[in-house]
This record gives C-alpha cells, structure tokens and sequence, in this order.
C-alpha cells in the first residue's frame, strides 16, 4: 500500500492522501475543523443513501480529524470542458452531461432537504440576510478597496440590505449546496459525481444553478447558459409547481450575489494574498457582470451597488490584471516512432522527458484501445509508483523553470512528453503537468497530444488538439 499527498481545494485547509493498495484506493483526508468534517460526513451519507453518486465514507477517525472517502479520479467537469472546447464552443456531448448534472442539482435541493439535520450546517444553518451581508461585505472590502473601485459607503451599504431583504423573499425551503460549479463536479465512467458541499444549508434553488451556470472560468455561452436553464425548469417542474417569470428575476439576483462573492474570493486570494492565478478570473467574471447588466432590469433599485459594477466593468485595468501572463508553456505529448516534436517558437527553450521508463498500460489488452486520459488508465498510473516519482522530478523542474521566466519576462517554454506510441504514458504525463501548471501559475497553457488525433471512445475526458 502507498500514499501520495495530493494538493488541497484552493482556500481550504483540507489536505487529501491518495491510497493505493494491490486491488482498490481511497482518498484519506486531513481536516482539523471537525465542525467541517461532520457536515460532510453526515451530508455524504445522507444522499448517499438518496442514490446520489457521492463519496462513500469508508472509515472516520475517533478524533474526526481523519477520515477515508471513495475516489473519483481527478478529472472535474472543468478539466473536461476546458481541454475540449474550441474557443468558446461547448460541443453537445458536455452540453448533455451538464444537463445530467441539473438532473442531479434538483434531487440534491429538492430531495436532500427531506430529512438532513441542518443543525450540522458549518458555517450557518441557512443562507440567510446575515449569510448575504457577509459575502456582500466580503466582496467590497477585498475586490472593491482592493482593486481601487471608488464608492460611496453609507449608499453601497443601504444598497446591501435593500438588496438581500429583496433576495431574502425567494422560497428558501431547499437544500443550498453553495459552491455547485464545475471544479466540483468528476467525470466518471458512471457520469457525474458530487464533491465539496459541506458548506451547504437551507436556501434558495436559484443559488446553485447560479453558480454552475455564471461559473466565471468556465465562460458558458449565452445561448448554453439559456438552453439549461430552461432544461433546469422543466425538471423542476416535475418535482414542485414553478411560477417561470418570478423564478427568472430571483435567479438573476442569484447570479448577481454569486458573482459578487466569487469575485471577493479573487480579491482575497489575488490581491491579498499575491496567489496570481486566482486574478486569472477576473475577465471572465466582468464579462458575466457585462451580461448581466446590459440584460436585468433588477425589480429593486440599487443605484450605489450598480454605479460601482459599472466602474468594475469600465476598469481597463481590471479586464487586463488577469491577461498579465505574457509566458506561454506549450506541452505536448508524442511517440518516439515519429520523432520529437520541433520548437516553432524560435527560442529552443524547455524539455523533453522520454516517459518509457514506467510501465507501460499499452501491453495489457484492456488498456489497448485506451489512452493517457481514461479513466482505467488514469487509475492504472495512480497505482504505480514509479509515476508518481517520476512526475514529482518532472515537477519540480517544472517549478525552478517557469519561476525563473516568469521573472525574466521570457515568452515561450516547452515541455515534451515522449513513449512508444504516444497514447499513454506521454499523455497522462502531459495532462497531468498541464493541470498542474494551470492551477499554480499565471501562464498560458498550450497542450498538444500528437498521436490521439480523434473524439475519444465512451468515457474519454474531451477531445485532443491536433499536432
């Protein structure tokens, strides 16, 4: 048996292990909030036994600090999307897994509520006027100020309180899952799978499809956004009675404070605590402000609240603080039988890392047709601890690498991944640094995978780019 620590969700304090043994693995997790820790125990059991496809808990320690949960892998919804999307075109068949996501987002709301002890909510039980105050708060002291937005705040904070107390009159009898985006959702070979809801409590429905549907990073389409939330509605409609047009305004005042709280978090990590990756984001979140604001007519007035979104939205300078990544890291996957790749950039700057000394997936029969991104063959890497090694010698390269041109404002860096057909072991390897590289960094991410050239077969994570 082995464990290999894995990095914990951005601002959390939870550390997670993965654990391998000759026939199965779990994920062991580190959390000394205990009041955490229950919520999410107790959460997963319950809709665990709903049918909902959650982590199973194996075991919580006596100090339930500790605790053993099902693995599901590492690719999240986001991964999928954005390693297979073409500029901002989602292609139909992550339309339709999001689709079965909703399907999932309103049993959890609807179903979930029945029965859950929300005295176990951590931090609060609902999301209450005092629950949207703090995250209002939260986004004017560390986006607002931070970023220099001028405002007036006496008129920003009577905005506030006219603003939840408008929000505070949707139906708010449901389960709020409260951070239900696509980081959050795995692609498993038995579809969607649910992590990271400890933080739920009673609320409104709207919060949630809020939050998957303006996900700042994953950048919908209007037209996406617009197909499932009617798709949403008409499986609503199924389960409880829904007035449409109060629905929609409540939704879009949702959409407003998710926003705002999400842009807060940016501000805090970004601007507070110099983690440059996390201003990445901010474009993407003023371009769901400019939609909203060019599309909502909110039935309250909020004159403050609105005159200081506009200047977000006007601020040349807050639409390029995430474009400062002038490196970018191309990495590419590619079979020695065809050589290796060649550097276009001109600047002949990186890697080439020959990925032939792991065991290689390929010489099983059940892994044959298979490549680098599957989920049997990401499994098949995970328990093999002569990839772990390597990949952490490859990171920390990786690492002393892309610091040193960032300081030095170099442009271009790359990374090459070579095995004997170009379909496994140099695939995992690049997908994994690339992930790796995306969360840690500001740089762009280029990734090429020069022999999987096609759709993947059922349960692949997303297409490649061509080479």
């Amino acid at each position: 048996m082995k464990a290999s620590r894995l990095f914990p969700p951005p601002g959390s304090e939870r550390t997670y292990y993965r654990i391998a043994g000759p026939n199965r693995y779990a994920l062991g997790a580190v959390n000394k909030n205990v009041k955490e820790n229950r919520a999410f125990v107790a959460f997963s059991r319950h809709f665990k036994a709903l049918g909902l496809t959650v982590p199973e808990i194996y075991l919580v320690d006596e100090s339930e600090e500790y605790y053993l949960l099902e693995d599901f892998g590492n690719t999240t919804l986001y991964d999928w999307l954005s390693n297979t999307r073409s500029g901002r075109t989602v292609p139909p068949n992550i339309v339709d897994f999001y689709k079965r996501v909703i399907d999932n987002l309103v049993i959890f709301q609807v179903e979930g509520v029945k029965g859950l002890d929300f005295s176990l909510c951590y931090p609060r039980h609902s999301f209450d006027k005092q629950s949207m105050l703090w995250d209002l708060h939260y986004f004017k002291y560390y986006f607002l100020k931070l970023a220099g937005v001028p405002f007036d705040e006496q008129l920003l904070e009577d905005d506030y309180h006219k603003f939840a107390g408008y929000l505070q009159q949707a139906d708010s009898e449901y389960f709020l899952y409260r951070d239900f985006q696509s980081r959050n959702v795995m692609v498993t070979e038995q579809g969607p799978a649910f992590i990271d809801y400890q933080g739920g409590r009673r609320g409104a429905l709207q919060y949630d499809l809020a939050s998957l549907l303006f996900d700042a990073k994953a950048d919908l389409p209007p037209a996406v956004r617009e197909e499932l939330l009617e798709y949403y509605i008409s499986v609503l409609r199924q389960k409880i009675e829904v007035n449409e047009k109060e629905f929609r305004d409540y939704f879009y005042g949702y959409v407003l404070i998710r926003i705002m709280q999400a842009m807060g978090a940016y501000g805090f990590r970004g601007f507070y605590e110099k983690k440059e990756h996390f201003l990445k984001s901010i474009p993407f979140a003023i371009e769901n402000l400019k939609y909203l604001l060019d599309k909502v007519n909110f039935p309250v007035e909020l004159p403050a609240l609105i005159d200081a979104l506009r200047k977000i939205t006007q601020s040349e300078k807050l639409q390029e603080i995430g474009n400062t990544a002038n490196l970018t890291v191309l990495i590419t996957s590619f079979s020695y039988r065809r050589g290796i790749p060649v550097d276009t950039s001109g600047h002949g700057g990186g890697f080439v890392f020959d990925c032939r000394c792991i065991n290689n997936p390929g010489k099983y029969e059940e892994y044959k047709d298979k490549t680098g991104r599957h989920p049997d063959v990401i499994a098949f890497f995970e328990r093999e601890k002569e990839m772990e090694t390597f990949l952490e010698s490859v990171v920390a390269l990786a690492d002393q690498s892309v610091k040193k041109y960032l300081k030095r404002n170099f442009k271009h860096l790359m990374f090459n991944f070579g095995c004997t057909g170009g379909q496994h072991r140099s695939v995992y390897c690049a997908e994994k640094l690339a992930g790796y590289l995306r969360k840690h960094y500001p740089v762009n991410v280029e990734l090429k995978h020069q022999e999987v050239l096609t759709w993947p077969k059922e349960g692949e994570m997303g297409r490649t780019v061509e080479g």
